[in-house]
């Protein structure tokens, strides 16, 4: 079973997000979801995001790298939107790593300053006309990736929804999430092939 570290999004620690690590701990897995924003909780992406700018993006990656600090190397690092900033750039700069999983989001691999780690297991999970994934250049970033790891792939879901998968929002999309989690439990499963 996997070990894995948890980003959650700009709305906070929600109640979605620890149904979605329910999920994954009722299939064997171990998750660890820290609390990136100290208690805040967002009820808009915007307030969200201004909070965030508030604190400044480092200091959320960093953030996620002091919550790294305190588990073994081998784990997958695992975030929601914004999340996936502290999740990809651990994933793809702290030796050890056994996968990723980012969901809503991703950034090119040129920010954090080295190429991706061509043996890295990675998925990448999206809806095909969310706006904040399409337009602001994540797909793109997405699809570079996965072109330059050997072990990648982008899920690309119908429909405009950013936080699908987030059982507590509105934007949740359930049917979706089932096929998302099926392909998430294939991808742990096999981390140890």
């Amino acid at each position: 079973m996997a070990e894995v570290l948890l980003f959650h999004h700009a709305l906070g620690l929600t109640k979605g997000i620890f149904t979605f690590t329910d999920e994954l701990r009722r299939a064997g897995h171990t998750v660890h979801v820290p609390d990136l924003f100290d208690g805040h909780l967002f009820t808009t992406i915007k307030d969200g995001m201004a909070y965030v700018k508030e604190i400044g993006f480092e200091e959320i990656m960093e953030r996620g790298s002091r919550a790294a600090s305190e588990f073994p190397y081998e784990i997958v690092y695992a975030g929601f939107s914004l999340g996936v900033l502290a999740a990809q750039k651990l994933a793809q700069t702290r030796e050890g790593a056994s996968g990723a999983l980012f969901f809503n989001s991703c950034v090119p691999t040129s920010m954090f300053g080295s190429p991706w780690p061509a043996n890295l297991p990675v998925q990448i999970h999206g809806m095909d006309t969310d706006p904040y994934f399409v337009d602001e250049g994540d797909i793109e970033a997405a699809r570079e990736l996965v072109a330059t790891a050997n072990h990648a792939d982008l899920f690309l879901y119908p429909g405009d929804q950013h936080l699908f998968a987030d059982s507590s929002l509105p934007s949740y999309d359930a049917e979706t999430t089932t096929l998302l989690l099926q392909r998430v439990f294939e991808f742990l499963r096999h981390l140890d092939d």
